[in-house]
This record gives structure tokens, C-alpha cells and sequence, in this order.
């Protein structure tokens, strides 16, 4: 459960916002999504392991120029 402490005198729209950012930090959603359906842990590897090579090769062409 998120608690977020609203100040004297301080804007509900504010405080709202703090609200939603917390949230998204918690990854609430995210993992509710992700349990909707079992994905095989080898699919998980395969994405995890495909991201990696794209962000590696984002590095190496930053690198060369």
C-alpha cells in the first residue's frame, strides 16, 4: 500500500502526481500484467538476452562514432 503524506495547505493535484509517480516507480502494474499469463523462462532468457545484444550494439556504435 502507497502512503503519501499531503502537507498543510498543499494541492491535491500535487499531491496526486507524487501519487502516480510512486506507483510507476513500484512497477505495480507491470508485474500484474506480467502474471496475467506464465511465460516459459527460457522465452524471458531469450528477450533478456536479445535486449542485451541491442543495447551493446548501441554502445559500440556510440563508441566508433
Amino acid at each position: 500500500m502507497l502512503i503519501i503524506p499531503i502537507k498543510d495547505g498543499e494541492n491535491i493535484d500535487r499531491a496526486l502526481k507524487r501519487y502516480k509517480r510512486k506507483f510507476d516507480r513500484t512497477k505495480t502494474m507491470k508485474n500484474l500484467r506480467a502474471r496475467k499469463q506464465f511465460i516459459k523462462p527460457s522465452v524471458t532468457n531469450r528477450a533478456k538476452n536479445i535486449k542485451a545484444k541491442y543495447v551493446q550494439n548501441l554502445r559500440t556504435t556510440e563508441e566508433q562514432g
